[in-house]
């Protein structure tokens, strides 16, 4: 027995299911609220390396409170009965149970701890995760559990939201996370408080479908005035983004009732009535709960940009480190390594015999040396890191923070001995020692030129031959010889180097080609692979908040 005596009235639950409990079904999830639940787990998982614990925390909690939700009874639906001091929340309560259980009166806060009432056997173990004590469950007794309108309702009592007492606020914060849905009781003096809409309704929008919002003590109110109060809470609710549910739509119940008189009782009893029947409630919760963490989670996840790297980036990307290694400086002197091997073989022989003495004094190594200065070197790396730094602004645009975040140190690490790569991978691609290629056509330049020289020396030994007598005199035919000689050499000279021009631009293009294909390889290797991987790091990620919203995969790249 109670301290009001009522024992005759309503009985005390034991804080253990009873045996008859075994029979109780675990409350089953359908199939798109479970692959939500997946996703928003693989979600979580997939992000902690990225986010901290922090930002994860509200979906951990939601997926925590899904699997134990899960494993207790989807037979019972939780309520709670919400309100303000004075609202008249604990008079509902006795009146919806039919006796009196939670202690009402003039005293603030009248309810201390939270009271529950259930209308069916088998709900201890939902208490139990409530942590409401056995003393303070209780069963009404004026129906059999077969013939109850709200068979499989536990009603929860709640102490008062706006109690002075804080470890009354904490016991509310706490039960309405884990309650399936809730009963929130203002009065009319109340129901515009901005406590109650900033703190509780308007952050819990999205649970319409689990909330009753109860006008109470419409008696005090005469004529039309109860119309009109009720009509200015729609509104207000409203304005708090509570969708609201009429004319067959899902979303919040609004009615006005008298808990002393007992005026609208029957019709809030009707609507617990069909909505416990239901049993959709404790998915619901849930459902609500997950579109919640999602909606705190978006901006770390979606950006209103497309994502990605362009060709045009990672073109840009090649096109600086080639520049960095000096491709089209190693082109330029590979070409110019072509023609000077080819005035060699094709000039004439005093001409080469000049070239000749000059490389004896400054002899020519046969290699480019690639950025052999410090200054240029110093330049080099510049370039490099430059390059490093725009090709991961362009990967990182328009991402949420934590992943451009990412890119950009996958960038930063990539870039980490990129210089002294690309300085081993130019020389080894340089040009290779010794001469170049010769074309198929070079011995036929070089024959002709030796004939050309060939004439030249007949014509002067016959001259010289005629000076001191040993031949006849005819000057027409040796100087003929030598005049052939002299002018047909320089212009085969010329020809050759005419004719040289177009396999020395080839051979300078695909110098400078190789360089740069090597160059964007080691970039793409160490930097754009890295960038790739976060990006696709991202898209799963993205992929999965989709499932997790309900929106899909179709956004991923958005």
């Amino acid at each position: 027995m109670d301290e009001s005596g009522t024992a005759e009235q309503y009985a005390v639950l034991p804080s253990r299911p009873p045996s008859s409990s075994a029979a109780l079904m675990p409350l089953a999830y359908d199939g798109n609220l479970r692959s939500r639940l997946d996703a928003l787990r693989e979600l979580v998982g997939l992000s902690r390396a990225r986010l901290d614990s922090g930002t994860l925390a509200e979906a951990g909690r939601v997926l925590d409170e899904a699997a134990a939700r899960r494993r207790l009874s989807g037979q019972h639906t939780v309520v709670a009965i919400a309100g303000a001091t004075g609202s008249g929340k604990s008079q509902l309560f006795n009146t919806l149970a039919g006796v009196t259980i939670s202690e009402t009166g003039v005293r603030r806060p009248t309810t201390a701890a939270p009271i529950a009432c259930s209308w069916s056997d088998g709900a201890a173990s939902l208490l139990d995760r409530l942590g409401i004590p056995g003393r303070l469950r209780r069963r009404p007794l004026q129906h059999p559990d077969s013939e109850s309108p709200l068979r499989g309702l536990v009603l929860i009592d709640l102490p008062d939201h706006d109690s002075a007492a804080v470890q009354h606020r904490e016991q509310v914060d706490r039960i309405l996370g884990l309650v399936d849905a809730v009963i929130w009781v203002v009065d009319p003096e109340k129901y515009a408080d901005a406590v109650i809409h900033e703190r509780y309704l308007r952050p819990m929008a999205g649970h319409a479908e689990i909330t009753f919002v109860v006008l109470n003590q419409v008696d005090r109110l005469p004529g039309e005035a109860a119309e009109q109060v009720l009509d200015d809470l729609r509104r207000l609710l409203d304005e708090d983004g509570i969708a609201l549910g009429e004319y067959g739509e899902p979303g919040a119940t609004v009615l006005a009732l008298s808990a002393l008189t007992g005026d609208g009782i029957g019709e809030l009893r009707e609507s617990l009535g069909q909505f416990v029947a239901e049993r959709q409630g404790p998915a619901r919760r849930i459902a609500a709960d997950v579109d919640a963490a999602a909606r705190r989670l978006r901006p770390v996840y979606v950006t209103g940009r497309r994502t990605g790297l362009s060709e045009e980036a990672r073109e840009e990307f090649a096109d600086r480190l080639a520049d960095a290694v000096g491709a089209t400086a190693a082109g330029e002197a590979a070409e110019r390594a072509w023609l000077r091997n080819a005035n060699r073989a094709c000039g004439t022989p005093w001409l080469r015999l000049w070239r000749w003495y000059h490389d004896r004094r400054e002899p020519a190594t046969g290699r480019l040396s690639l950025r052999a200065q410090a200054d240029e070197e110093a330049t080099a790396r510049q370039r490099v890191e430059q390059a490093v730094r725009t090709v991961s602004d362009h990967a990182s645009a328009g991402l949420p923070a934590p992943w451009a975040l990412a890119m950009r140190e996958a960038a930063a690490r990539g870039a980490h001995g990129l210089p002294e790569a690309l300085d081993e991978l130019a020389a080894r691609t340089g040009l290779p020692p010794g001469r170049p290629p010769r074309p198929g056509w070079w011995p036929v330049a070089v024959l002709a030129q030796a004939s050309m020289t060939l004439l030249q020396v007949l014509g002067g030994l016959w001259l010289l031959g005629q000076i001191v007598g040993f031949m006849s005199p005819n000057l027409g035919v040796p100087v003929l010889m030598m005049l052939a000689g002299i002018v047909g050499g320089p212009l085969i000279e010329w020809s050759c180097r005419m004719a040289a021009r177009g396999p020395a631009r080839r051979y300078g293009h695909e110098a400078e080609r190789l360089l740069r294909e090597a160059a964007a390889g080691c970039g793409r290797a160490r930097v754009l692979d890295p960038l790739a991987a976060e990006l696709l790091r991202y898209r799963e990620v993205r992929e999965q908040y989709g499932r997790v919203t309900g929106v899909g995969a179709g956004t991923a790249t958005r």
